[in-house]
C-alpha cells in the first residue's frame, strides 16, 4: 500500500455505522433485514426497485409476502434448516412483485448471531436474475439444438485441437470408431492425407481449407468404405480468465467426412466387370505365352543335341547323314524362331500410385466364385489405410492372383477338409507387407526355392501345391524391388510373404 498521509485523521469507528448505512442505501442490489421470525425490519431502495414495494408497505410484514408459492416446499425447508442453525444459505426462488409479476431471485440469507450464539436477525441479499436465467436457457437450448443437428448430420464431424486431438465429435464419428475397432478415425484420415499430400498444406488460417474433398479408403474385415474428407480451420474463443484482457483465440481443425461408399460401389461393380474381362484375356495370353515358352524349351533340347551330333560328324570329315542332319537342324531352329516370334509380349503399362488393399480386394472379388465352389473360408485382415506404392497395377494384381490361385488349387484337393485362406496387409514407413496363408498340404522345405523355377510344379515332387505362375510372380516382385518368401511354419499349409517398398517422399508416383 502507498504511504498514508500522517496528517490525515484516523478512521473513526464511530462513523462506521453511518458509512455502512450509506453503502447499503446506495447499493444496486436488494437488501433486507428481518428479525428471527422473518418479519421485515429494513429494506434498501434497490429492494423497492426490484419488488415494487415501498419501505412502509413491507416493514412489519413477513418476508413471505414475496413468495409466489410456486417454489417447491423442499427448498424452503432446506433454507430454514440452514439459517436457523446459523449457517448461510443461497439459492434461487420464484418471487412475486407488488404488481403480481413473477421474477427469479438469486437469494443469499446470512444469519446474524449475537454474543451468546443465538440467531437474532437475518440479512437477505437478492438479485433479479430473470433475464440471466432466460439467456442461460436460450444458450442451453441453442447448444442442445446444435448438438442435436451435429449428431443427426449424415456426415462424420470431429473438431481437433492444434495437436490434432479430438475435442468434439458426433454420432457418425463414434460409429466409425466402432467400425475401425477403436482406432481413432481422425488419425487414420490425417495419416492418409499426409501419405498422399506429404503434409497438411498451407498455413493454418481461419476459414481456409487444410485439404478439400480428399478421398479416403477404409478397408476392414466388414468390407471397404470410401469417404470424401475435408479439413477446415476454425477459431474458438478462449474463455479462461487469463484471456479476458489478453485475447487468446485458438485455431481448431474441423474434420468433415462424407461417406461415398454407395456411389463408389456402383462404380466398382462396373470396374470389376471390366477388370474381370481384362484379366481373363491376360490369363489367356499368359497361358499361350507359357505354352509357347514351354514348347520352345522342349524343342531346344533335341535341337541342341542335333547341333552337338552334327558338330561331331563334321570333325570326323562329314557324311551324307550329316547333310540331312544339318537340314533338320535348320528347320528346328526356324521352328524355334517362329515360336519365339509368336509369343505375345506384355502390354505396355506405366507406374502409378497403387493401393495394395484395393489390389487384394480385387483379387479376392475375382476369385470369389472359385473359393465358394471349393468351400474355402476367407479371413481378410487389412490394415485400414496403407501407404501407396509406385507400381505397375496390372502386373501387381496378376502377381497376387497367381499366389491366391495356387492356394485355392492346393486346398481344392479331393478329400482335403481344412480350407481356409488368410490375407493380412501391413503398412510400414518404408514397405508394405502382404501375408497370404492357406491351410492346404503345404510345400516341403526342400522345394520352397524350386517352386519359383519356370515350369516347375510341386506335384512333380509329390507335393500338393502347384508352382504354376510363381516364377512370373517372383519376377514382378523383383521388378518392383520387392521380395516373395515362403515362410516356414510348424503347422501344415503354405504362408507366402510379399514385401514391396514404399517410395520415399518426393519421388514421382
Amino acid at each position: 500500500m502507498a504511504d498514508q498521509d500522517k496528517s490525515a485523521k484516523p478512521f473513526a469507528p464511530a462513523i462506521v455505522p453511518a458509512v455502512f448505512q450509506q453503502a447499503v442505501e446506495q447499493a444496486d442490489i436488494a437488501i433486507s433485514i428481518t428479525d428471527a421470525a422473518a418479519v421485515i425490519l429494513y429494506v434498501n431502495p434497490a429492494f423497492t426497485r426490484v419488488t415494487g414495494y415501498a419501505p412502509e408497505e413491507v416493514i412489519g410484514a413477513n418476508h413471505a409476502l414475496l413468495s409466489n408459492k410456486s417454489t417447491p416446499e423442499s427448498i424452503y425447508q432446506a433454507m430454514w434448516a440452514a439459517i436457523t442453525a446459523g449457517q448461510p444459505w443461497s439459492g434461487r426462488l420464484v418471487n412475486r412483485r407488488k404488481d403480481g409479476s413473477k421474477y427469479l431471485a438469486d437469494l443469499l440469507v446470512q444469519p446474524v448471531i449475537d454474543a451468546s450464539g443465538a440467531v437474532t436477525n437475518y440479512l437477505g441479499i437478492q438479485r433479479d436474475v430473470t433475464d440471466l436465467h432466460r439467456l442461460e436457457c436460450e444458450v442451453g437450448e441453442q447448444k442442445a439444438l446444435i448438438e442435436s443437428v451435429v449428431d443427426s448430420a449424415p456426415v462424420v464431424l470431429a473438431l481437433l485441437d492444434r495437436d490434432f486431438r479430438v475435442v468434439l465429435d458426433n454420432h457418425e464419428y463414434k460409429k466409425l470408431v466402432s467400425d475401425l475397432r477403436a482406432v481413432e478415425p481422425a488419425t487414420v484420415i490425417l495419416d492418409a492425407v499426409r501419405a498422399s499430400l506429404g503434409t497438411l498444406p498451407g498455413t493454418p488460417q481461419v476459414g481456409r481449407h487444410a485439404f478439400h474433398d480428399h478421398e479416403i479408403r477404409f478397408d476392414s474385415r466388414n468390407g471397404t468404405r470410401w469417404y470424401s474428407c475435408s479439413g477446415l480451420w476454425v477459431r474458438r474463443k478462449d474463455g479462461t480468465v487469463e484471456s479476458f484482457f489478453d485475447r487468446r483465440d485458438d485455431l481448431f481443425l474441423l474434420l468433415v467426412a462424407k461417406e461415398t461408399t454407395r456411389q463408389r460401389a456402383e462404380q466398382e461393380k462396373t470396374r470389376l466387370a471390366m477388370l474381370q474381362a481384362m484379366m481373363a484375356e491376360e490369363a489367356r495370353i499368359d497361358s499361350l505365352r507359357e505354352t509357347l515358352s514351354a514348347a520352345v524349351f522342349k524343342i531346344e533340347g533335341p535341337v541342341n543335341i542335333m547341333a552337338s551330333v552334327l558338330s561331331t560328324l563334321e570333325r570326323r570329315g562329314g557324311s551324307p547323314a550329316g547333310a540331312a542332319l544339318a537340314g533338320a537342324l535348320r528347320a528346328g531352329r526356324d521352328a524355334i524362331d517362329s515360336l519365339r516370334g509368336a509369343i505375345p509380349g506384355h502390354s505396355p503399362e506405366s507406374r502409378t500410385a497403387v493401393n495394395i488393399n484395393e489390389v487384394m480386394r480385387d483379387v479376392l472379388d475375382l476369385t470369389t466364385t472359385r473359393m465358394l465352389a471349393a468351400g474355402i473360408t476367407v479371413h481378410w485382415r487389412p490394415q485400414s489405410v496403407l501407404p501407396s506404392l509406385n507400381a505397375y497395377p496390372s502386373r501387381v494384381r496378376t502377381m497376387f492372383k497367381a499366389i491366391v490361385d495356387n492356394a485355392i488349387e492346393a486346398m481344392n484337393a479331393k478329400g482335403w477338409k481344412a480350407r481356409e485362406l488368410s490375407v493380412v496387409t501391413r503398412g510400414h514407413a518404408d514397405r508394405v507387407e502382404v501375408i497370404i496363408e492357406d491351410s492346404g498340404p503345404g510345400i516341403p522345405p526342400d522345394l520352397r526355392y524350386k517352386v519359383f523355377e519356370p515350369f516347375f510344379s510341386t506335384r512333380m515332387g509329390g507335393g500338393g501345391h502347384l508352382g504354376t505362375g510363381l516364377s512370373s510372380a517372383q519376377q514382378v516382385a523383383a521388378d518392383h524391388d520387392g521380395t516373395i518368401e515362403i515362410d516356414s511354419t510348424e503347422r501344415r499349409g503354405c504362408c507366402v510373404r510379399v514385401v514391396l517398398p514404399v517410395p520415399r517422399r518426393g519421388m514421382a508416383a
